[in-house]
């Protein structure tokens, strides 16, 4: 029998912990998606675009409309001026661009750092490739280690991959913490930056700093975004990389034998969406949720951590239980009745630090129900 390209690799806590969900009828905030309706003109919008000739394969790239728009959004966003034709991408979502891009660009033996907690699919596409993952832990709060990060950094090392905002923490890096990323990139001219900006329309009273306001490694970043995050349609898959032309071009030779192409009608809707929406009030609406979690959950025994962006809100559980993380979350489904993420399954090494991980992308009955069976325990 042959051997398994991923051995340590099973089903994903977030699929064991949604199915754990269902099977005892408990309220899930779990998986990271929102429960609340699509904003109605993006529906009406898909409506329309389904009468037109919009149902047979768009260009490999995308929909040039559709990437002229994100040039205008990054733009806008950001004050970088990208070639829609050259350095953009459109993808299957953000898991198929990052999937795409470290295939494209990572050989054989290339080191790859990946800072911990981190997504799932970084370290699985790495060793895909023959790369080497190097896992390097976050600090306790969730910010980065300047002088372990450094110090891993080798004749090997190809890529640095970070998430900002961060999943699972929903912690936010600061000016200086970009600034140091800036300096260690020049030093190190070889090493690409994969930089996972999924959440970047999601942040609060600390606005993320992108990538893209540091032109001095323009020639070593990757870019990754998500529609699906940024318009609460996860199940569309949309998503887009930006990267320069050299990296771009080889980018694309892997996203032609992987998807060819993505959905032409979500294509043709978003192209008309984009320019109609204020993608930048979504941190405000995010807030809310975020302070009622948080007001609803102040008399309970869970210590509840910073929370900069993302629709995600950590919390600490030791003064309810002395289980793992992992056994926790389990009771809190099958007995508490709600459903969470244990955090120590994004560390390499399985650190648990007894933290665990609510999403309060809900509607504020669904908050309501799950913080009063929280409140309980």
């Amino acid at each position: 029998m042959r051997m398994s390209k991923l051995p340590h690799v099973g089903t994903t806590i977030f699929s064991v912990m949604s199915k754990l969900a269902a099977d005892h009828n408990a309220i899930n905030l779990s998986q990271g998606f929102p429960n609340f309706p699509v904003d109605e003109k993006l529906i009406a919008t898909y409506r329309q675009k389904l009468d037109e000739n919009v149902h047979q394969y768009a260009p490999m790239p995308g929909l040039p409309r559709l990437l002229t728009e994100i040039s205008v959004l990054i733009e806008s966003s950001y004050q970088r001026q990208l070639d829609p034709n050259t350095e953009i991408l459109v993808t299957a979502g953000a898991t198929q661009g990052i999937f795409t891009a470290i295939t494209a660009l990572i050989e054989t033996g290339d080191e790859v750092i990946i800072l911990d907690p981190s997504y799932d699919c970084y370290e699985p596409t790495v060793s895909l490739t023959g790369g080497v993952p190097v896992r390097i832990q976050l600090n306790e709060d969730f910010l980065p280690d300047w002088n372990r990060i450094e110090d891993a950094i080798s004749e090997r090392t190809r890529m640095i991959i970070i998430n900002n905002p961060h999943n699972p923490s929903g912690r936010i890096w600061s000016k200086s913490d970009m600034d140091t990323l800036e300096a260690i990139l020049v030093k190190h001219p070889r090493v690409l930056l994969l930089s996972d900006e999924v959440y970047e329309f999601i942040t609060f009273e600390q606005k993320h700093i992108s990538a893209h306001v540091y032109p001095t490694i323009y020639n070593q970043l990757i870019t990754v975004s998500s529609f699906g995050k940024t318009f609460h349609i996860t199940g569309w898959k949309m998503g887009y990389l930006t990267a320069p032309e050299a990296l771009m071009t080889e980018i694309k030779k892997v996203h032609q034998f992987n998807v060819f192409c993505v959905n032409s009608v979500a294509q043709a809707v978003l192209a008309d969406y984009l320019p109609t929406v204020d993608v930048h009030a979504l941190g405000a609406f995010y807030q809310e949720k975020r302070d009622l979690f948080a007001s609803l959950l102040a008399k309970s025994r869970f210590e509840l951590l910073p929370c900069d962006g993302t629709y995600f809100q950590t919390a600490k559980y030791g003064n309810i239980s002395t289980e793992s993380d992992i056994e926790f979350c389990k009771t809190l489904t099958t007995k508490y009745g709600v459903a969470a993420i244990p955090t120590s399954v994004f560390n390499g090494d399985g650190t648990d630090q007894r933290v665990i991980r609510f999403c309060f992308a809900k509607d504020n009955e669904t908050l309501h129900q799950a913080a009063q069976k929280l409140c309980k325990i």
